[in-house]
């Protein structure tokens, strides 16, 4: 069978977000509606019936066109064989439709995904891969991907596991949907800064082994919960190191299902440092107001613009020399993301079990209110995407 990769029909509507989340089903209850696969050509049933399969999807089937009009409208997904494209013209467009087809050398697929309003033409079986991807992303009402930082230290302890759990509570707190992950095996666990570090639910040995697409839904639901966010942190085994390939398949998925992702990565760039920058939105950088500390952080800084192109500065007083935070961000040749002050009390909250960030009008908690508007308006998902549950 021939085959040709997904291509945008020509002058067709640009590509645009499945259905809502839910949506009335045929029998009047509220349900996260399947995709909907009309057409009346069985093979074509049969492929994509699979596929739905391997997706995690369940599809309503139509061989008729045109399917009912609350089917067409429902669903979040909409596969349509080039069989009985004619027919579905005088449907009401709408995002989320895919012509799926097998001949490349039809030449009127064009003028009928056109017709019908549809944001791809997807050629069977080379596109298998792409369009289980869609399917997969309709079942779990995949929209915008999360806002995803990652935090580093510019010098050993300069705080980046405290800011990045106090970046993570933040968020939470102020309902988003927050995902804490913890990518330096040899940082002591973030689940001990939250106070989790008997919290029921899986850590990265567990996911060592994950490839290929992850379920996010079931991702988020197997973590540790903590403070109203999902933690991944590491358990207090001897394994130092995960797949590039399990940090990739874990960060994707945690990153589909919107809202903010935190990502406390080691001052050394390993391999899995590395994919978690590439999946980055921004990065921080924490540096002491120190020369010493400045001098270590260069090079951090050097490491990480090299995969990440947006990286800031957050730089931590006072200084003993007086330095300001824009003196030493312009030493790095960083942008300022913003200064912190000490925190009181937070060695003895820490000891208590309280975590970073928990004081929503103490420094850290200000710095990352302030820090998490701008980002997030600045991401454009200052509309409720991604809230928590």
């Amino acid at each position: 069978m021939a085959a040709r990769p997904p291509t945008d029909p020509p002058d067709g509507p640009p590509a645009v977000p499945p259905a809502g989340p839910s949506v009335p089903s045929l029998d009047g209850r509220q349900l996260r509606s399947g995709p909907l696969i009309v057409t009346e050509d069985d093979e074509l049933i049969e492929a994509l019936l699979k596929l739905c399969a391997a997706a995690g999807a369940t599809p309503h089937v139509v061989c008729g066109a045109p399917p009912p009009r609350q089917a067409w409208e429902a669903a979040t997904l909409v596969l349509v064989g080039v069989d009985v494209a004619e027919r579905m013209a005088s449907l009401a467009r709408r995002p989320g439709v895919l012509l799926v087809g097998a001949d490349l050398d039809d030449a009127a697929v064009w003028q009928k995904a056109v017709a019908i309003g549809a944001e791809h033409v997807v050629f069977l079986p080379d596109s298998e891969p792409w369009l289980l991807d869609r399917v997969a992303d309709a079942a779990e009402g995949v929209g915008s991907p999360a806002l995803t930082v990652a935090v580093m230290g510019g010098r050993g302890g300069a705080g980046a596991s405290t800011l990045a759990c106090a970046l993570a509570l933040t968020a939470a707190r102020e309902g988003h949907r927050t995902v804490l992950i913890d990518v330096d095996p040899l940082g002591g666990g973030l689940d001990v800064l939250l106070g989790g570090e008997e919290a029921v639910g899986l850590r990265w040995p567990d996911l060592a082994s994950s490839r290929g697409r992850v379920n996010a839904v079931e991702l988020e639901q197997s973590l540790p919960r903590l403070h109203r966010l999902a933690a991944l942190s590491w358990d207090r085994g001897d394994t130092l190191t995960i797949p590039v390939e399990a940090v990739r398949t874990v960060l994707g998925a945690a990153r589909r299902r919107g809202g903010v992702v935190v990502l406390d990565l080691p001052r050394r760039i390993d391999d899995a440092a590395a994919e978690a920058l590439e999946q980055a939105d921004l990065g921080l950088l924490v540096v002491p107001a120190e020369l010493r500390a400045m001098a270590a952080s260069s090079r951090v800084a050097a490491a990480a613009a090299m995969r990440l192109s947006d990286v800031r500065a957050v730089v931590r007083g006072p200084s003993p020399s007086g330095m300001t935070g824009a003196e030493v961000a312009r030493g790095l040749r960083l942008p300022l993301a913003g200064e912190l002050a000490p925190e009181p009390g937070l060695a003895a909250d820490l000891e208590c079990g309280r975590p970073p960030g928990a004081r929503p009008k103490g420094p850290l908690g200000r710095f990352c209110t302030a820090f998490l508007t701008e980002a997030l308006a600045g991401a454009g998902l200052t509309d409720g995407g991604g809230v928590a549950a």
